[in-house]
């Protein structure tokens, strides 16, 4: 019903075993069939999270997709969903967990999340945006306060002078 090998490896990436870890697995597993792949070598492969929770280790393993790399995207909504863009065919998909019951103990959790078929646990969407732009590499400034340099990108001038967010004393009209 599953990769128990590909599991295993997940585990040791991951370093403990968990439901979470299982959904993303599974979500994981689901995705190699449909655009028929295994793991991204580059960036064909790109993956838009919407938590940063145990599952997205999975996918990282799984498919090759890394914050580093560029094709593994972060958003911070709270929800257990993945959308999935394959940069070669133009596919795209995405899993949203469906609800299960929650008197499942942790062992029963884990258990129905390995063996469960994808299409039972997963609501199978389209994605709400485009396929993600490919990683991009910006040119770096010193911040005029702390002189780390931070990419062009995320700086914000006062006065024409760069500073980095961690330095940037945002204006609000106090809300």
């Amino acid at each position: 019903m599953y990769d128990e090998k590909l599991w295993n490896e997940c585990i040791k990436f991951h370093r403990h075993v968990c439901p979470g870890l299982a959904i993303g697995f599974k979500a994981s597993e689901y995705i190699r069939e449909l655009f028929g792949i295994r793991a991204s070598i580059d960036e064909e492969i790109v993956c838009v999270t919407e938590n940063d929770a145990c599952g997205v280790d999975a996918i990282s393993y799984v498919l090759g997709c890394s914050l580093g790399k560029g094709n593994l995207i972060f958003r911070d909504y709270g929800k257990n969903a993945y959308s999935f863009f394959h940069r070669n065919t133009g596919e795209s998909i995405r899993l949203v967990k469906k609800d299960v019951n929650q008197d499942f103990s942790r062992e029963e959790s884990l258990r129905y999340y390995l063996e469960t078929d994808p299409i039972d646990l997963f609501d199978i969407k389209k994605p709400h945006y485009p396929l993600p732009k490919r990683a991009s590499l910006f040119k770096a400034q010193k911040c005029t306060s702390c002189s780390e340099t931070t990419a062009e990108h995320r700086l914000r001038l006062v006065d024409g002078k760069p500073f980095c967010l961690d330095c940037y004393d945002e204006y609000t009209r106090g809300w």
